[in-house]
Order: structure tokens, then sequence, then C-alpha cells
């Protein structure tokens, strides 16, 4: 029977209360007294020259207060990248300044020039309209292969070339991987394109800055999904406003998907302007502003191998990629394509050589940084399209030889520097089969064809890195930041707790899933647990929500202050009970003393802490509140195996999703309702990718795809119902939740099965296709129909 409350139980999420009915506070519903509005003059020109810029008429337009551009910021630091990436010749990354709003050139369609603040909104588009501004125009540099010839145009003239870096992993394992390849007796090659994405979060972003001219303190309320690390790049790298005067509040956040982790030129302006004009400063972007202005996601054009020997087992792997890092470095975009990308490119398999060559390069298009997955997304579709075309051209099946090849015992070093602890990626696919009845499939694709439809089925399995860790580990690989996570548990007089957590909830259902735990540890009703995050005043130093780490390491931070709050409650029942301490025990909300009928109920041992009638204060200090960091000692790997069966229409090439089933491993659950929801909605954005979206940009760097006219979003009837299911529990070795993340999953599992299917469909039909890239829109399919 299914549990009621804490962990494994699916209360309703409690969040939702406010959601539903109106009233969440999200950062456009904050208003200022007194409060202007910003509007950014942004280029329409992907790569110009900034010859003039007049702005006097603009000024003296109703309303205006003042107008700054880019020579108001000369001295001021420009937007910080959060890593730093050596490239395999052991020099560092080519890291260009990014200044708040541009001087001398632009670098992207959307790069904003100037910024007119005004009494409203209107006026202040108004008068950004009126700014008289002359643009040399220059040659856009787009296509990445392109962009690092020699005579390119570069983007930024003080760097040597469009490349950031070249990185190589593990280049040692280079000349072995030759070898290889050389004594292979089959090898499979296969280039492909892992699309552009704009993530499209259903509230766009906001910032709001305030000054208080009497204190000195500067408040900055944005739409982030870590606000501390806003907090730490601002006003460390970017103003210079020590971080006691500088608070950074992020409410409620209507969706993020990576794109709200970063650190944006509009956050640094409104905090800025607000102490120059002494007064709050609001931007809120619209809807086309986001499309060119969002950091996008993914853009990886790659070539990878894999090499077999003659039982079809996998001998090595190698892949070259390009990777688009936009006009600028955005936060934590250099560690994408390589530490979040090369360390994967393992996936489930015990492949004993592997080598990864990353070219990262600029160009003149939106900053691309961590969508969904960040990384993970790029390692399993090119892993598993390349083994699912490795089965066909071998005449194998797919599942066989994927089984074959599963590494099978743990913990496990693969050859890419990672140690996976626990896993069962037989058990997951042996449940895939079942739930996605697999052996039904060859009289539903009778069925479709029946129908005049072209049934294929595509299976594919992942792993994933979640809770990114630890801060020693990733400061040697370039992080400038630690990736703990913090929380402080205050447990009130009567009873109530009140967790403060540097974790953030945009979506991720924290505030019911946290208190789920924290009651489950103590034996209270969930009620009695309140979740406290988002704002830097009142909550400790914590690096926030993203990669899948809210419970694998915020979680795990919830834990061990919790266990400290246990130990001195502990204490103060024993002196309330005139017992030993190692003999009390806590249970179902009470404490009682071991082999005898004595107890007392939690409220009256949290009562006592703050009314010390009954314990001597030289043993024990009043006050019931702890506070505990944590820094996993390894990230969390999820895995899981995903089948999808596609039908094409043969007169249109319309691909339509007929079942999508998905095995998962996120080890123990905390919340499964939660869960599903985390997972179908990956898929869906999975699905999105696959079929439907792309950030397309013309030879002039234009995008063209720059509203939902032509960027298409995944809608009701594009998805089907899907199955899925995560009783395949391995749970983490090395955190005391046993939880490894499932945010990120489906939409990294999804992709290759919906491009596997469609390759399928389309050779059962007799077509030599081998690989069709997304998104695998009608027209692509049409074509590959025609061969």
């Amino acid at each position: 029977m299914p549990k009621d409350s804490g962990i494994g139980a699916s209360p309703k999420r409690r969040e939702d209360n406010r959601f539903l009915t109106g009233t969440g506070n999200y950062t456009d519903d904050i208003n200022l007294r007194g409060q202007a509005y910003v509007h950014f003059l942004r280029s329409d020109m992907a790569h110009g020259r900034i010859t003039s810029i007049d702005t006097s008429a603009a000024a003296a337009m109703p309303g205006v207060v003042q107008i700054f551009t880019g020579a108001d910021f000369e001295g001021v630091g420009g937007i910080p990248c959060g890593w730093q990436i050596t490239d395999k010749h052991g020099e560092v990354m080519q890291e260009p300044a990014h200044p708040v709003l541009a001087q001398g050139k632009v670098r992207y369609v959307g790069d904003a020039i100037a910024a007119v603040v005004a009494e409203t909104a209107e006026q202040a588009r108004d008068a950004a309209e009126a700014i008289e501004l002359d643009l040399e125009e220059l040659p856009a540099v787009v296509d990445m292969k392109a962009a690092l010839q020699e005579g390119s145009a570069k983007v930024h003239d003080d760097l040597t070339s469009n490349l950031c870096y070249d990185w190589g992993f593990v280049e040692e394992n280079k000349p072995a991987v030759e070898e290889a390849f050389a004594k292979a007796a089959h090898v499979t090659t296969l280039e492909l394109v892992n699309n552009r994405l704009i993530a499209n979060p259903m509230e766009p972003r906001v910032a709001v800055g305030d000054f208080n001219r009497a204190t000195g303190d500067s408040t900055l309320y944005t739409t982030s999904q870590n606000p501390h690390v806003i907090r730490l790049l601002m006003g460390a790298f970017v103003l210079g406003i020590p971080e006691h005067k500088l608070r950074v509040i992020a409410p409620d956040v209507g969706g993020g998907f990576g794109t709200k982790i970063f650190h944006y030129a509009e956050e640094a302006f409104c905090t800025f302007a607000a102490k120059a004009l002494n007064r709050a400063v609001k931007w809120t972007s619209s809807r086309s502003e986001a499309f060119i202005t969002d950091a996008h996601g993914r853009d990886h054009v790659t070539t990878i191998q894999l090499a077999l020997d003659g039982d079809n087992n996998f001998t090595a792997l190698r892949t070259d990629t390009h990777a688009n890092m936009g006009a600028y470095l955005s936060t934590f975009a250099p560690s994408v394509p390589t530490w979040l990308h090369g360390t994967l490119m393992a996936g489930n398999y015990k492949t004993p050589l592997i080598y990864v060559n990353v070219k990262a390069v600029f160009t003149n298009t939106v900053p691309v940084d961590a969508y969904r997955g960040a990384g993970r997304p790029e390692a399993t579709f090119q892993l598993e399209r390349v083994i699912d075309k490795a089965a066909r051209e071998l005449g194998v099946d797919p599942i066989a030889l994927r089984r074959q090849n599963f590494i099978t015992e743990f913990p496990y070093a693969t050859p890419v520097a990672v140690e996976y602890d626990t896993g069962d990626y037989h058990a997951t696919m042996d449940k895939l089969e079942e739930i996605a009845d697999l052996k039904g499939f060859a009289a539903r694709r009778a069925a479709s064809e029946a129908e005049g439809k072209v049934r294929g089925l595509g299976v594919n399995c992942y792993i994933e890195a979640c809770g990114i860790a630890p801060s020693n580990l990733v400061g040697q690989l370039g992080a400038r930041a630690g990736l703990y996570e913090s929380a402080t548990v205050r447990v009130n007089a009567t009873g109530g707790l009140v967790v403060m957590t540097g974790s953030h909830s945009h979506g991720q259902g924290h505030e019911t899933s946290f208190p789920q735990v924290i009651a489950e540890m103590i034996g209270i009703d969930e009620s009695m647990v309140e979740i406290v995050h988002g704002d830097t005043a009142n909550t400790p130093m914590g690096m926030g929500t993203y990669g899948s780490r809210s419970l694998a390491v915020g979680g795990s931070a919830m834990v061990r202050a919790t266990e400290k709050i246990i130990a001195k409650a502990k204490k103060i029942a024993a002196h309330l009970m005139e017992a030993a301490e190692a003999d009390i025990e806590l249970k179902d909300g009470a404490f009682s003393v071991a082999g005898t009928d004595k107890s007392v109920a939690w409220g009256d041992v949290t009562l006592a802490a703050y009314v010390p009638h009954n314990y001597p204060l030289e043993d024990i200090e009043p006050g019931l509140e702890e506070t505990a960091f944590y820094d996993p000692a390894n990230f969390t790997y999820p895995s899981g195996a995903y089948a999808c069966e596609v039908e094409l229409d043969p007169d249109t090439g319309k691909v339509s999703i007929a079942r999508f089933a998905a095995a998962d491993d996120f080890g123990n659950i905390v919340n499964p309702m939660i869960v599903d929801g985390q997972v179908h909605g990956g898929i869906g954005q999975g699905i999105g990718q696959a079929l439907l979206e792309a950030a397309v940009y013309d030879d002039d760097g234009q995008l063209l795809s720059a509203s939902y006219m032509d960027y298409a979003m995944p809608r009701a009837d594009d998805l089907p119902f899907y199955q899925v299911d995560h009783s395949c529990q391995t749970p983490c070795t090395h955190n005391p939740l046993g939880v490894k993340g499932c945010g990120e999953a489906g939409a990294i599992g999804s992709p290759p099965a919906v491009v596997n299917a469609v390759v399928d469909a389309l050779q059962s039909m007799g077509r030599e296709v081998t690989h069709v890239d997304m998104p695998l829109s009608p027209s692509r399919v049409w074509q590959a129909m025609q061969g």
C-alpha cells in the first residue's frame, strides 16, 4: 500500500495552491515605490562597429530619466565567466571581455547598445527608438567550421582567432585509441548535429534593481535559479559591491531549464542604474527579447566513431566536436561541452578506450550555455545513435548489442575519469522491455501498415552525472566557485521547523519534497516544516539549483543539519527524563528511553530548548538551530532505458509519437508523483528537440526562428501518454538519502530514442537511411523517404 506521508509518499504539491490561485509572487509582480523602467536598444546587426551614437533627441523626450551607453561602464567590470578550461596543449582558453553595454562593437543580434531609463516602459521604448545610431556592418561569423578557417573575420579583435579552446580528453589515451581503431574488426562512423535550442520558460527574465541611500545597500530582484551565485558574480566581479551590501532575491520563478542559472547584463545594469539614479529600476523581457538574449543551448557538430572486435565488443570510441560558444562566454558555457559532456562518453558501456576532442568556437550569435541536461544529452545522443547504426551495419539486435557491452560490476572507473558507484543496466532494460511491451511491437507495426502508416521502434540507454561535485575536484577542472550546498534548520519553541536552503525552486516542488525528508527523520507532520529559499539575506550561502542537485546535494545538507538538531534535542531529552544520552531514541515525534516506558514529546523538548528550566545551561546552551554545508564526494549517476514508437505518414513525412516508455533508476525516491512529473516534462522537451525545435541563423547572423511563428514548441497533441517506471532502484552510495536526481533524465534519454525510431521506420520501407538530423521535420523525413 502506498505511503501517505514521509519519504516515498506523493502528497500534492503545497506550492501549487498559490500558483493555481494566481497568488504566486514572481519578479514581475514586484513594483517598488517610485520605480523607473528600462528599455534596451539592441543591435539588429550580428557584427558591426559603433561609429556614432547620439542620444540627445531621445534624452529630451517625455519621461526620460537618463540614457546609458557603453561609455558609462568604462571601468566597470564585465560579465564574468564562471569556468576556465585548459586546452590539450596546457593553455588556458581565450576569454574575451563581456561589457554590460556594447563598447566599440556589437557581436550578435540582440547585443545591448544603450539603455533608456524612463518613468514608464512605453516612454523608455519610444525614446530608445529615437536614438540615432550608426553601425558599420562587418562580416558575420556564423558557421563554426568556417569561423576557424584562416582569413575568417574575428568576433573579437583582441583574440588570436575564433577558437576559444581545443580540448582533448583523455589526451594520453589517444595513441591507444588510434591503435584500437587500426585493429578493429568493424568501425562505425556517424556525423551528426545537436541542434541549437531556446529554453523558452513560461516566465521571461525580469530584473528590478533598488538602492537604499541611507544604508548604501543594493538589492536585486531577479528570475534566477541561484541568487547567491548572482550576488557573488555581480558584486565581486562586475559592480564591486561587497556581498554584505548586496542582497539578491529570487522569488517564485516560472521555469528555468538552465537558462536562468547565468548572470546576465540586464541584472548588472538595473543594479548599477538604481544606485546611479537613487531609485528603483525595472526591466521585463518581452518574448521577442528572450529569443535573442536568453542563453541558447546545445549547438554541436560531431563526428563520432565506434570500434568493435570480431565478437561485437566495443573496443574504442573517439569523437570530434565543434561546440558553439556564441559571441561571449556565458557563466558555465566552457564546462558544458568538456567536463559535462566528455566525461559521459562512456555511457552505460565498458568501452576500454575513449578519446574526446572539443573545439569551442566564437560566432556572432547569442551566447550558448547549459540547457536541461547540459552536455549529457549531447553525449548520450552521439553514443546511442552510433551504437544503433553499428547494430544495423552488423545485422544484430540493437538491444542485444547494448546488453553485451553493459557495465555489470560496480564501482566502475570509466576511461574518461569518472567512477560510477552503482547501477543495474540490465534491470532497467528488463523493465523497459516489460512496460514498453516490445514483444507486441510486430503486431502494432502491422496494424499501422494496415492504416497506411509506417511504424518504427527506437531504443536507447543513458547515464548522466548529477549533483555536480566535489568542490576540490571541479576546482581543479576550472570551476571558479565551490559546488557545495547549505541548509539552516531553525526549530521554533512549539516544535515547527523553518528550513533555510541555498537550493532554489523554480518548478521542482522543493516546498513539498524537502519537508517529507525532515518530517520522516523526526516523525512529525510535514505541515510543521516550512521551506525558505531564494533570498540571500535569510538563507546560507549556496550554489542554487541546476544539474539535478537539489535533493542529492541540497537535501543532504538539510539531513546533516537536521541530524545536528536531533543530536542536541536528545541531550535535552536525556536531561528531562534523567537518563543517559546514549539511551535516548527518537521515533514518531517522541523521545524515549530505551527499554522503558519513559517518553517526552518532540514539542516538549523543543519548548525546553527555549525555556531551559530543566537542564543546566553550562551543559547545553539554549535554542535549537543548526547549519550544515554538504560537499558531495562524487557525482550521482542516474541511468535508464527508453523506448519510442513512431508512425510516419508516407505522403507527408510527418512523424507522430505513438508510444513512449521510460525505465529510470533514480536511486531512492522521495516523492514518486513529483518524479513522474519531472520525467514527463523532460521527455516533452526531448521530443521537442527531436521533432520540432531549432534556433536557425542565416549567413548574416539573423535569427530566423525568433518567435513562436518560426520556433516550433511541442504542444499537447505532439506528445503521447508516457509509460514511466522508476522501480529499478540502486541507491547512491555516498549521500545520506541514497538519491541520484531525476530532473534532466527525460531530456537526455528521449532524443536518441525518437531518432532511432524514425531511422527504423525508414529502413523498414527499404530506404538506405542511416541518420536524419534533428529536428525531424516533415520535409527532412519526406526527403529521406525519397532517398
